[in-house]
């Protein structure tokens, strides 16, 4: 907060302060009161004055501290952008000659050369080469990654730096424009918009400001009046010639309009944008952080979000008569071969099952070796015959696709079971993915292959539809292997065999029934649906057209973060209703403490009603005033932090902020304003 301060002092600025209606009229009326002070000066209006200004400056801090929690990371982005120096070609079709020139000079269209140690001088995609990229300076992770030319691995961002080879990059971002400049903008708050939901509210408060300004002006005629019938009223009711009455209006108004909410709600929106960046995630605007609260239906890819990406092998499944550890070792050996993920797990499994030692083909001698390939869909081994029995066959072993090996088997004169075909179509009904195993002339079983679902994942589903969101997996899988996945997932719906089109119309057909869609996507063919959506998540591994399109950038390309951003979202909504509720009933509250005690010696019948007993409408006044300025302070790291967020249903959440934050908010005042009444009676003028 010292930090702050400055930034504070500088919102000052009247330019500045009028786009906040609230805190703007209270500056106005801090000037007001400091005019009448300086006329006719008593501690009593000195003090008033003091505090007023005090509210203005802490309301300030509220902001400036939110936004300075950026400033060092805005820093040393600034410091990567500046400082970097590119090679740019002058031919696009001769890299052998290039000029070197700084960073911020480059254009839409260049191309410039990048190679071992240096730093990527713009935003831009891979036209040729292959390197492993350092992206730590944005995205913090510290482990590199590998860009390429073509495909979906082909963007690069400025700043980020080249650990090993070539490459040459067309650079895509216009000067100003780059990934670097607009996560410096945000994170320093400067290019925050306010987002509608946040605007309405501003709205509602000027509204609410006006009310009370009206109803404060025409106690002035009342004050004139009590004092022209009652010369022994206190100055303090009266229009005397010391101008008290017009410190007594503002404080008055400053104490009644929703000073606490109009005071945090910058802080607040600002927080949010904060909590994201916090989490590697760039929200490309305000609105899209207020949306992400909003979201009734959330679209996720199955593969690498809800599931884990690669199919591994769960289960050994025999025919009748062969023993299933049989079929293990059988499956073992035909995966050594394999080196996909698939043959790998098969190999694992049957370590980790039946205890049999993971060999490495080199250990089996004169063995040929089947590879796995596209093409014949199966891998295995050829075994000769055994030492001591030359007259014996060898043995060969297979595994692969259903079709691929059962069509071996009968080409070796054998005959596959009618067992294997229902094992195979029984896994291939749950979800699974089934690998047939096969001796030369017979089947001995079943491999169950399953995309394995992410641990927890079910829970976060659940939570989601308690929050009244509805979850949709996107998968190119069959209808059948789908359904079975979104079932055990715990998913509302799914979209099988998934094409860029259907996305993007089942995205539409949400949004025609007034549901906010939230969805990622990391291709340039998740671009249209990314720009159609509510939220649109681009992961910065994917195409600079699918960053383009999308409003929030997921720096650790991690598709499971949608469901974050989304609680993020909810969190950021939740807090700004729970301090708002809490600042009504602070007004509410202090109305029935200030009052009362005012006019008591006006009305004495009034006395009825000062339940806190305070000990002068001075008194009243002042404690009032500083109450409402500490209470800003106070109230500052909730509006940085959020209010803890627990999923819930929408009736739930509001009966909860009613009893916690509006009867704390009604609470909180009498108990404040009287300890500081207390601690303030025996100042001078305040009896």
């Amino acid at each position: 907060m010292i930090r702050s301060l400055p930034d504070a002092l500088r919102k000052l600025n009247p330019v500045t302060a009028w786009r906040n209606p609230v805190m703007f009229i209270v500056e106005a009326g801090a000037v007001f009161a400091t005019v009448l002070a300086v006329v006719e000066p008593t501690f009593f209006a000195w003090a008033v004055v003091v505090w007023l200004w005090l509210t203005v400056i802490f309301a300030n801090l509220a902001e400036a501290v939110a936004e300075g929690r950026g400033k060092a990371r805005a820093a040393t982005l600034r410091a990567a952008k500046t400082g970097t120096e590119a090679r740019r070609l002058r031919s696009p079709d001769d890299p052998g000659h290039w000029d070197v020139v700084r960073a911020p000079e480059l254009r839409q269209g260049d191309r410039v050369i990048v190679e071992a140690g240096e730093v990527i001088p713009g935003d831009g995609d891979v036209v040729e080469g292959i390197a492993s990229v350092d992206e730590s300076a944005i995205t913090g992770e510290s482990a590199p990654v590998i860009r390429e030319s073509g495909g979906d691995r082909s963007a690069v961002t400025g700043g980020t730096k080249v650990l090993s080879d070539r490459i040459i990059v067309e650079i895509t971002q216009k000067p100003g424009e780059s990934f670097i400049d607009r996560m410096i903008a945000l994170v320093e708050g400067a290019n925050r918009q306010k987002t509608p939901n946040e605007i309405a509210l501003n709205i509602l408060l000027a509204a609410l400001t006006i009310i009370f300004l009206t109803a404060t002006v025409t106690m002035q005629p009342l004050a004139i009046y009590t004092k022209l019938v009652n010369p022994g009223v206190p100055d303090s009711l009266a229009l005397g010639a010391d101008g008290v009455t017009g410190i007594v209006l503002v404080s008055l108004l400053v104490c009644l309009i929703p000073t606490t909410i109009g005071a945090l709600l910058s802080a607040i929106g600002i927080a949010g944008m904060d909590r994201l960046v916090q989490r590697n995630v760039l929200a490309l605007s305000g609105r899209a952080v207020e949306a992400a609260g909003d979201v009734s239906t959330l679209l996720l890819d199955k593969t690498g979000t809800i599931t884990l990406g690669n199919r591994q092998a769960t289960e050994f499944v025999p025919v009748d008569g062969v023993a299933e550890a049989y079929l293990a070792e059988a499956a073992q050996l035909s995966s050594l071969a394999d080196e996909t993920p698939e043959g790998r797990s098969i190999v694992v499994l049957a370590k980790q099952r039946y205890g049999l030692r993971e060999r490495r083909p080199g250990e089996l001698a004169h063995a040929e070796w089947v590879p796995f390939t596209a093409q014949t869909r199966m891998s295995g081994v050829d075994l000769p015959p055994e030492p001591g029995a030359p007259d014996q066959a060898g043995r060969q072993v297979r595994k692969g696709a259903a079709t691929a090996v059962m069509k071996w088997v009968r080409d070796a004169g054998g005959h596959p079971a009618d067992e294997a075909g229902g094992l195979v179509d029984g896994i291939a009904a749950s979800g699974g993915t089934p690998l047939v195993v096969a001796e030369k002339g017979r089947v001995l079983g079943v491999i169950h292959l399953k995309d394995v679902v992410k641990e927890g994942i079910r829970e976060r589903f659940d939570d989601m539809r308690r929050m009244g969101i509805r979850t949709v997996m996107i998968t190119g899988d069959n209808p059948l292997t789908a359904k079975a996945i979104a079932d055990e997932a715990g998913v509302d719906d799914f979209l099988a065999e998934a094409t860029p089109e259907d996305k993007l119309a089942l995205i539409k057909k949400e949004q025609e029934g007034g549901r906010l869609v939230a969805m990622t996507g990391d291709g340039t063919n998740d671009a249209p649906a990314l720009a159609q959506s509510d939220v649109g998540v681009a992961m910065n591994t994917g195409t600079s057209a699918a960053k383009e399109a999308g409003n929030m950038v997921d720096l650790d390309s991690n598709p499971t973060k949608l469901i974050e951003i989304v609680d993020i979202g909810k969190q950021l909504l939740i807090t700004r209703g729970a301090l708002t509720t809490f600042s009504m009933a602070n007004d509410v509250a202090k109305y029935f403490a200030i009052i009362p005690a005012m006019f008591a010696a006006v009305y004495p019948g009034l006395d009825a009603l000062n339940v806190m007993r305070l000990a002068s409408p001075q008194s009243a006044i002042l404690s009032a005033v500083v109450f409402n300025a500490l209470v800003i302070v106070a109230l500052i790291p909730l509006a940085l932090r959020g209010v803890r967020y627990r999923p819930s249903s929408a009736s739930k959440l509001l009966s909860r902020n009613l009893y916690v934050y509006g009867l704390g908010g009604i609470i909180a005042p009498f108990i404040g304003i009287k300890i500081i009444d207390l601690l303030i009676q025996f100042l001078p003028g305040m009896s």
